[in-house]
């Protein structure tokens, strides 16, 4: 078992939650429709790829290699992106900041790695 990995999923888990209670509570009426939804939509992106980030935990005690540490790495760098991304402009957009639209062109990237994590599960998984 990576401890690391299990580790981080569970930080990353617990913010999670922490994120969607705070988004609920404290931020639906403060943000317009389309700002709360973008926040919603990293809130749910960041609990899918904690649970992926739970299985490669789990399963590098199985899969041995590169290819499933990897794909650990490609779901961190995801959350962080992609959700990262999605968090800051839902702020800007709660805040009626216009100028920090561009954030929305660096969100791809981090789907990109989320992507590759998952190629990167399958293929471990069909090495092993």
């Amino acid at each position: 078992m990576n401890k690391t990995y299990l580790i981080t999923a569970a930080i990353l888990g617990a913010l999670s939650v922490v994120l969607g209670a705070f988004g609920a509570h404290g931020l639906k009426t403060k943000m317009n429709a389309d700002a709360f939804d973008i926040f919603e939509t990293a809130v749910k992106y960041q609990f899918y790829h904690v649970f992926a980030l739970l299985a490669v935990a789990i399963l590098s005690q199985f899969i041995p290699g590169n290819l499933i540490n990897w794909s650990g790495k490609c779901f961190i760098v995801g959350i962080i992106i992609f959700c990262g991304s999605l968090y800051l402009l839902a702020y800007f957009k709660m805040i009626n900041n216009q100028q920090m639209n561009w954030l929305g062109a660096i969100t791809p990237i981090g789907g990109l790695c989320f992507i590759a994590g998952w190629i990167l599960l399958a293929v471990a998984a069909i090495k092993a």
